[in-house]
């Protein structure tokens, strides 16, 4: 039992290690994947230049799901495993209470 429980330790050690951008090979982005990336960077540049103090709240509120959208898409892009902070306390709760 114990040595199942390391090896699914070391499972999700391997993975969440691999999720780190720095342990990640660099992938070649396709042609539209860098049209988008420009697209995406110009308008992060617009968004930076806009004065938020004049606008209303729900052109704030537009915005901030705008980013959140391209957030999403970027990360979609990039692959990778990450893992929830929830996730990992509940593997060490499990780890904890199994040995």
């Amino acid at each position: 039992m114990k040595n199942f429980i390391l090896l699914l330790a070391l499972f999700f050690t391997v993975n969440a290690t691999e999720a780190r951008p720095e342990n990640k090979p660099n992938k070649e982005l396709t042609e539209a994947q860098q049209i988008r990336k420009a697209e995406m960077e110009a308008r992060l540049a617009e968004i930076k230049a806009m004065d938020f103090k004049s606008m209303s709240k729900s052109e704030i509120k537009e915005i901030k799901e705008e980013m959140k959208m391209m957030k999403e898409e970027a990360r979609a892009t990039g692959g990778g495993i990450y893992l929830s902070v929830g996730a990992i306390i509940i593997i060490i709760l499990l780890l904890i209470l199994l040995l």
